[in-house]
C-alpha cells in the first residue's frame, strides 16, 4: 500500500473514527500512518443467537459502526469484530488462567481459523460495506510445560483464542494461510481499501 494513499485519506475533509477499544488495532491503524479518533461502541453482542461464525462477525461489526456513526457527522467509521473457529465452535478470550490453558490445549498441534468481520460506514450518507477476512494458523504441538509458561506470563488472558501472534504467542505457530494482521487483530490491507471506496 502506499504512502500516497494513506496520504490521500488523512488530507480527506472526512474524520475517521476507530469504534474499537482494541489496542493492537488502534496500534495497527498509528503503524501505516493514518489518523482517526477512537470512540468505542457500547452495541451489546449476543452471541447465543444461531449465526455462523462468518455473520456473526460480520452482523456485530455493521451493528458496532451503526452505534457509533450516530454520534459523529460527516465521518468515516470503522468497526471489526473477531473470533477464533476451531472445528466450528468459537473460542473467546480466557477469563482465567485454567481458562486460558484449556483453549491452548484445544489449539494445541490443530488448524484454528481467524475471522474478522469489519464494517466501514460513512455517518453522513448513510452508505456502508460490510465484508469477512479469514485466515488459517496452524499450531505445533504445545507441551504442558511450554502452556503453564505462557498462561504464567498473562499474555493470553486479553486475547482471543488465548494468544498473541504478535507476542510470546508467535512460539506457538508454525504457519499461517492469509493474512497476518489478520490474526494480530486488523486485516489493514482490506480495511483500507475499503475505506479508500469512500474517499473516490
Amino acid at each position: 500500500m502506499s504512502r500516497e494513499r494513506i496520504c490521500n485519506i488523512n488530507d480527506s475533509m472526512k474524520q475517521i473514527v476507530l469504534a474499537s477499544k482494541s489496542p493492537r488495532r488502534k496500534a495497527l491503524l498509528k503503524q501505516i500512518g493514518l489518523k482517526f479518533v477512537v470512540d468505542v461502541s457500547d452495541f451489546k453482542e449476543d452471541i447465543s443467537q444461531n449465526l455462523s461464525p462468518n455473520n456473526m462477525v460480520k452482523q456485530f461489526s455493521l451493528e458496532k459502526a451503526k452505534n457509533v456513526s450516530k454520534r459523529h457527522k460527516n465521518s468515516i467509521i470503522i468497526a471489526c469484530d473477531t473470533v477464533i473457529v476451531l472445528n466450528n465452535e468459537i473460542i473467546g478470550k480466557p477469563k482465567t488462567s485454567v481458562n486460558a490453558t484449556r483453549i491452548l490445549e484445544k489449539l494445541s498441534g490443530k488448524m484454528h481459523k481467524v475471522i474478522t468481520g469489519f464494517t466501514v460506514i460513512d455517518s453522513e450518507s448513510g452508505r456502508s460495506i460490510t465484508k469477512t477476512v479469514e485466515t488459517k494458523v496452524y499450531f505445533k504441538r504445545i507441551t504442558k510445560k511450554e502452556i503453564d509458561w505462557y498462561v504464567s506470563t498473562g499474555e493470553p488472558l486479553d486475547k482471543a483464542g488465548a494468544y498473541g501472534i504478535q507476542e510470546k504467542g508467535a512460539l506457538f505457530v508454525k504457519k499461517i494461510d492469509g493474512d497476518y494482521f489478520n490474526v494480530v487483530g486488523l486485516p489493514i490491507f482490506s480495511v483500507i481499501k475499503e475505506v479508500n471506496r469512500f474517499k473516490d
